[in-house]
């Protein structure tokens, strides 16, 4: 690397941890100018940020009446990203901001404005984007190694208790106490790092995404949440790709992230932990490595953009806007979730964790088969919701 990159860091709980991780491991602490929490205690390295005589601020726009930075590295809860960013821009630095950028399509719209005004770069932190695996791979998708997607599937199968749901108010919310738009959602959190990946490496350029045509939802919980806690969603991208997603909390199974990318050419499979392996028509095989293993690689990523001057990161809030629209297109189209029926509801008291009986079965055999659990005959229960159009988004245009 090259001149030092001065940092501040938003949130230092929960994810804020995996940053200070890294800053501590490699030696950096000194990069970090301050740091930003009302609960700074509870971080890990709570200790060390004392020891180093690291500010502590209780709000962004306390840390800028006393210090700049080149980079401000967001953690903070959803509802709490666009305002904090816009602060980060308006004074000067450029932000690293983990996902989901917001839940609103006009705030995404008016960061992509200010960062161009500002004349700095956003970037949004879905992990595997930033990786040498993923750019390798949208590289030669892009060039047409694999010719054209024909249809593409992700199954997520991650359960969490009520432990996870009531770690933070805004878990599993619609909207904050004053209203501010949040979404939480198994798609818009936990897992959106593989629903905004499909999206992601059909991007036509590094710092973009393919855009969603049409999308249908079928959405329900298991949890006393205001969202969702499953998420089925089949849709039609730009050019004609199908897309299919599956992902939900309500299991004791874990499993995933599981992919399957059809091309005419050649198919892109992935199983977590293991690699992106490309098998074409004629039996040939390439492995493009493990996205998993690369997952600090968006921290380096931005500190080597601000050395360089940078105003575009290859994950910017363009490349995040097709999630951002999908979220807002899973609630149009259905606008509340339905309640897993009663009698295939369970709950273990000792782990504290609500499930669906036969979730896990179901939902890995409609990723097998193309299918939506409304599309099998013999589940009477579920659902499918309105089919909504995506518009263009108009800060691209």
């Amino acid at each position: 690397m090259g001149k030092s990159v001065s940092i501040v860091l938003v949130g230092i709980g929960g994810y804020g941890n995996h940053y200070l991780k890294e800053l501590w491991n490699h030696a950096m602490f000194d990069s970090i100018q301050g740091v930003v929490d009302i609960a700074p205690e509870n971080s890990n390295y709570y200790e060390e940020i004392k020891a180093n005589n690291i500010p502590v601020y209780s709000s962004l726009e306390s840390f800028y009446q006393d210090c700049q930075a080149d980079l401000a590295v967001i953690s903070t809860p959803i509802h709490f990203h666009t305002g904090q960013t816009i602060c980060a821009l308006e004074n000067g630095s450029n932000v690293l901001c983990e996902k989901p950028m917001t839940p609103s399509v006009e705030d995404a719209e008016q960061m992509i404005r200010l960062k161009k005004e500002k004349n700095k770069f956003v970037a949004i932190g879905f992990d595997w984007s930033f990786s040498d695996v993923i750019q390798k791979l949208k590289k030669d998708i892009a060039a047409g190694i694999f010719g054209k997607p024909l249809r593409m599937k992700t199954l997520v199968l991650w359960p969490r208790s009520e432990n996870y749901y009531e770690r933070a108010s805004w878990a599993g919310k619609k909207y904050s106490r004053e209203g501010t738009p949040i979404f939480d959602s198994v798609a818009n959190n936990a897992t959106s790092h593989f629903l905004h990946n499909m999206f992601y490496i059909l991007g036509e350029r590094p710092e973009r995404s393919a855009a969603l045509k049409t999308l249908t939802a079928e959405l329900y919980r298991a949890n006393n949440i205001e969202t969702f806690d499953t998420c089925v969603l089949k849709g039609e991208m730009d050019g004609g790709t199908q897309v299919y997603y599956y992902a939900t909390h309500a299991v004791t199974e874990e499993l995933g992230p599981v992919y399957e990318y059809v091309f005419e050419k050649a198919v892109l499979s992935y199983v977590k932990n293991e690699e992106i392996l490309a098998e074409f028509q004629d039996g040939t095989q390439v492995s493009y490595g493990d996205p998993e293993k690369e997952r600090a690689h968006k921290l380096y990523h931005c500190i080597d953009a601000v050395q360089q001057q940078k105003t575009e990161t290859v994950c910017g809030p363009e490349a995040a806007l097709t999630h951002v629209q999908t979220i807002r297109a899973l609630h149009e189209s259905v606008p509340e979730a339905a309640l897993f029926p009663e009698e295939r509801l369970q709950y273990e008291p000792d782990s504290r964790m609500r499930s669906v009986k036969d979730l896990n079965i179901l939902l890995k055999q409609c990723y097998d088969d193309w299918e939506t659990p409304s599309e099998k005959e013999d589940i009477t229960w579920a659902k499918q919701g309105r089919t909504i159009s995506l518009p263009s988004p108009k800060s691209l245009s």
